[in-house]
């Protein structure tokens, strides 16, 4: 933790909130002396307070112990570089437009690395007059399925969650540029450009 960053950081967010450093100081129950120091990097908040300090300012704590919540800002939400993240324990699907940290389950999740499909792997895509219709000969089965099929472009993501046992059959408007993407949970995160 850069104390001076943090402090700069606990300045930016108080005043942002419009409170004094009274005020501050009251929500945490320690001196207004002591929000001081923080800010001007004479120090830093205990360790415990950081949960509380964090809740106050509606940011992570490791927003906090960074000093910084403008790391991505020079991605600003990019659905080209959607990351996707698939818990093991419950199938949940999670998603976002930049770096995030991700828990499911009690368990940090990781982003999934996509790869281009082969043709063997590839999805059906055939022009039904107006739609796509996507389907598959994949196995769909509990221990070998794909979970959810994506179409993703630069500007948005439409999501079809897939169950185990179920052929997968999709019809979605016709997209002439973006990609398919999906998840086997054995192969892994894949896709094909449409």
């Amino acid at each position: 933790m850069d104390q001076v960053m943090t402090g700069k950081l606990i300045r930016r967010l108080r005043t942002d909130m419009g409170l004094t450093q009274k005020q501050l100081a009251e929500k945490l129950h320690v001196s207004d002396k002591a929000v001081s120091k923080w800010e001007t990097g004479g120090g830093c908040p205990d360790v415990l307070l950081l949960p509380v300090l964090a809740e106050v300012f509606g940011v992570d704590m490791q927003v906090l112990l960074s000093g910084s919540i403008d790391k991505n800002e020079k991605e600003k939400g990019n659905m080209k570089k959607l990351r996707f993240y698939v818990c093991e324990s419950c199938a949940n699907i999670i998603t976002s437009s930049s770096d995030a940290q991700v828990s499911c389950c009690g368990k940090k999740l990781t982003a999934l690395d996509i790869k281009k499909a082969d043709d063997n792997e590839k999805l059906s895509v055939k022009d039904t007059g107006g739609e796509l219709y996507v389907s598959s000969d994949h196995e769909m089965t509990k221990e070998h399925h794909i979970s959810f099929v994506a179409y993703q472009s630069d500007n948005c993501i439409q999501m079809f969650k897939q169950y185990p046992e179920w052929n997968i059959s999709i019809n979605m408007p016709l997209y002439r540029y973006g990609r398919l993407v999906w998840y086997c949970n054995k192969c892994g995160l894949l896709y094909q450009d449409l």
